[in-house]
């Protein structure tokens, strides 16, 4: 451990020592072992390459970064393709990539995080710390029949509909949204929308940090995701996988263009989908989620927290993005497997981004499951080919 790493260590414990008793162990997460040693056989994971490539000659993407865990272990992590067609740069296995509503999941965690030091409770109001949805109205306008809760933010069962993006700082965008009218009442519906951005707007509010500090400090540090957040340096910015689209007649792949791309210096944290990350770093995140809370000895999150997001919360509600899910808190839950989950156990639970990219853990299997392309105008990202073949190869890859 860095001398770096020691000092925070040490000033998370004193803050927070009822988490003193995370025990270290080696995660595997930095090199890829032999698939043999976790049940895997290596010849069907080469599989998953083959069939990547298969992709880009067929102008779906311009190219991937595939991982795959098996019981902690990376059994499988490669690129195909290119970060940059124009520029003929290959991608790689550290290729950055913006991973859009991926940043949920992570949003959630830092609401969890509040949740387990006894700052704040998942059924208060949101009005509790953003007093101007207090006034917040039905369409029409109507007064709900109860608030919105900080609950209802990070399960999409709130109401607000907009396009996610951030209308200056994280604060203002709160205030905007306190000021739409909402589609239904709280609780009464699914809707995908931008509670997220209203759930990381009150961590700034609790926490006295702004929402970009606070992962840094509480998710990022303590498990060394050295190269996720929501403005890539200049430097990083060199890795950065480039968007693309399909032509007009379909048969070749163009650049594409989206405001989440617009990096600069007035770029600010957007809880619902602003991260740009790696392969190597998000594992880490899904790992500690898998492990209940901790990784290498350094807790996050409380057992009872990862329970909280990765079971349902939405009952018999109808949700998206595909047909069988359900929703935890920040992750999509597979209640029944089917089309692009059928490969999955029942269970599993994940996140994908608009750009095609793809994050889901199979507890059952001790499996996740890393895709990231950067691609638009494809159709739904969650019910892809991309995605289905991926999981299908990976488990298929199974061996005891």
């Amino acid at each position: 451990m860095s001398i770096r790493s020691a000092c925070f260590l040490a000033l998370v414990l004193s803050q927070f020592p009822q988490f003193s008793a995370a025990q270290n162990r080696d995660d595997r997460l930095g090199v890829v072992t032999d698939p043999a040693e976790s049940g895997m056989d290596a010849a069907a994971l080469a599989r998953i390459d083959d069939r990547m490539r298969e992709f880009v000659d067929a102008k779906q993407m311009a190219g991937s970064v595939t991982l795959v865990t098996r019981k902690g272990r990376v059994v499988h992590l490669s690129a195909v393709g290119n970060a940059d067609v124009a520029a003929t740069r290959e991608m790689t296995t550290d290729t950055l990539f913006a991973i859009a509503s991926m940043t949920k999941p992570i949003t959630a965690a830092a609401v969890m995080i509040l949740q387990d030091v006894g700052k704040l409770k998942l059924d208060d109001p949101v009005s509790k710390y953003i007093p101007a949805f207090r006034e917040t109205k039905l369409a029409g306008g109507a007064k709900p029949a109860r608030e919105i809760t900080i609950r209802d933010c990070l399960r999409h069962t709130n109401g607000l509909v907009s396009d996610q993006r951030n209308v200056g700082t994280l604060g203002n965008t709160a205030l905007q949204l306190a000021q739409l009218e909402l589609a239904f009442e709280p609780g009464s519906k699914w809707q995908y929308g931008p509670g997220l951005s209203v759930a990381g707007r009150v961590v700034e509010v609790v926490s006295g940090m702004s929402f970009d500090e606070f992962l840094a400090e509480k998710i990022f540090m303590p498990l060394e995701m050295k190269d996720t957040s929501f403005r890539p340096t200049s430097r990083q910015q060199k890795r950065l996988a480039r968007l693309y689209q399909p032509t007009a007649d379909k048969k070749e792949i163009e650049p594409g263009n989206h405001w989440l791309f617009e990096i600069s210096d007035d770029t600010t944290a957007n809880p619902s989908g602003g991260l740009f990350s790696t392969a190597l770093d998000l594992v880490r995140f899904y790992q500690m989620v898998l492990n209940e809370g901790e990784l290498n000895g350094q807790r996050v999150l409380s057992a009872d927290a990862v329970g909280q997001m990765t079971t349902l919360q939405t009952g018999e509600l109808e949700t998206g993005f595909t047909p069988g899910n359900g929703w935890g808190l920040g992750f999509c839950l597979v209640r029944v497997p089917q089309g692009s989950t059928e490969m999955l156990s029942g269970g599993s639970y994940g996140h994908g981004g608009a750009f095609g990219t793809q994050g889901w853990i199979d507890p059952q299997r001790e499996m996740i499951f890393v895709l990231l392309i950067q691609r638009q105008n494809f159709g739904n990202g969650d019910g892809s080919d991309v995605r289905a073949e991926f999981q299908r190869l990976a488990v298929a890859a199974l061996r005891e």
